[in-house]
């Protein structure tokens, strides 16, 4: 008989998580998304529009068509060309597309990373740029804003000499301020960059600003362009999209899994595509809703709004904990800003929404204030 070997001991959980997870991850934190079940929600910049029954009616039978057995066609062939020819791709240009603009983020940062290399950004912004960079082992480096939450050309500038970023991230409007950055300043940053890195413009919130560096990509072989239809009016189907230099486009594929979008997600974005009139109609409405809340806010005490071209508005009150409480109590679910940064010190950040709920919200906010 062969002499029996004891088995080892079996290591605590907490043992084997501290042997193969990396120390970086077990410090952060998991997103967290608040329950917004019978809520106002005005925390996530979503459109608060539904398509019209008809056009649901059409979508709905046209994903009953799928066959849901079989896989994607990785190439993506008509979506792509349907997003150049509706919104704006430059002629010559084509797109990746992303599992929302979330993966996107991830796949530059995995395209480009390499040891000691550095990811760059102005301060506060979107907060995926930073775990971005630190899940593919880059180094971050956050610029503030200025205190007004203009963007400071000079510290960027700067900033950029000291580092040599490999991707410089701006957000065009900005998110969590609404900050549209002057278009001037922003090509200057990419020309800046240009002998060692890319700069990707993030214009998520583009249908609620009137500008767009789109028509600048043939100029500059650096500049990315990244956008999502989630705000658009899309969020639930989870499609982002970005554009540069084919050459540069053709490098970055090389990164995407192979099926990343699905064909439900595929076939809801074409049939949008073909009604993207709608969606433009909806965008309009919020604009000037986004018009009318900040008028609204502007006149009352102690609130203090700041200019925003994207779809929510960034304001300041006397004290943001105690108005998100009170405003969470009467069913209305706002971000609060101030925890993102000093510089949002008592901000509180506000999706556009229906005339209805904007009123909601409103009423929430002046008994918020009478409290204080």
């Amino acid at each position: 008989m062969k002499p029996s070997v004891p088995k080892p001991e079996p290591e605590s959980i907490d043992q084997l998580i501290a042997n193969v997870i990396r120390p970086v991850v077990r410090g952060w934190q998991s997103y967290h998304v608040p329950s917004a079940e019978g809520m106002v929600k005005l925390d996530a910049m979503e459109n608060p529009y539904l398509l019209p029954a008809e056009l649901r009616e059409q979508l709905a039978q046209r994903l009953a068509a799928l066959e849901l057995n079989r896989y994607p066609v990785p190439s993506y062939t008509a979506l792509k060309a349907a997003i150049c020819k509706g919104l704006g791709v430059p002629a010559g240009y084509d797109v990746l597309l992303g599992n929302g603009s979330d993966e996107l983020i991830t796949l530059l940062s995995v395209a480009c990373a390499q040891p000691g290399r550095t990811i760059l950004a102005p301060e506060p912004g979107f907060v995926m740029y930073g775990v971005s960079a630190k899940m593919a082992g880059l180094e971050y480096v956050g610029v503030p804003l200025c205190a007004d939450l203009s963007l400071d050309l000079p510290a960027m500038l700067a900033a950029m000499e000291a580092h040599k970023p490999v991707i410089t991230w701006l957000g065009y409007p900005n998110n969590p301020t609404g900050t549209l950055y002057e278009m001037a300043d922003v090509l200057r940053i990419v020309e800046a960059a240009a002998p060692y890195g890319l700069v990707v413009v993030d214009e998520a919130y583009q249908p609620f600003a009137a500008s767009t560096l789109m028509p600048a990509l043939p100029q500059h072989n650096n500049l990315v362009l990244m956008r999502t239809v989630s705000k658009l009016g899309l969020a639930g189907i989870r499609l982002g999209y970005l554009s540069a230099a084919p050459a540069l486009l053709r490098e970055l594929d090389k990164v995407r899994p192979p099926y990343n979008v699905n064909v439900l997600t595929e076939a809801a974005a074409l049939f949008m595509l073909e009604h993207l009139d709608v969606l433009q109609a909806q965008a309009a409405r919020l604009r000037q809703a986004r018009s009318a809340l900040a008028a609204e806010l502007a006149a009352l005490d102690g609130v203090q709004v700041f200019p925003s071209a994207a779809n929510f508005l960034l304001i300041r009150v006397p004290d943001a904990d105690k108005v998100c409480a009170s405003l969470l109590a009467h069913r209305v679910l706002v971000k609060n800003a101030g925890r993102m940064h000093v510089l949002l010190q008592n901000c509180l950040r506000i999706t556009v929404s229906s005339d209805k709920e904007n009123a909601m919200f409103l009423a929430a906010l002046k008994t918020a204030l009478r409290e204080l």
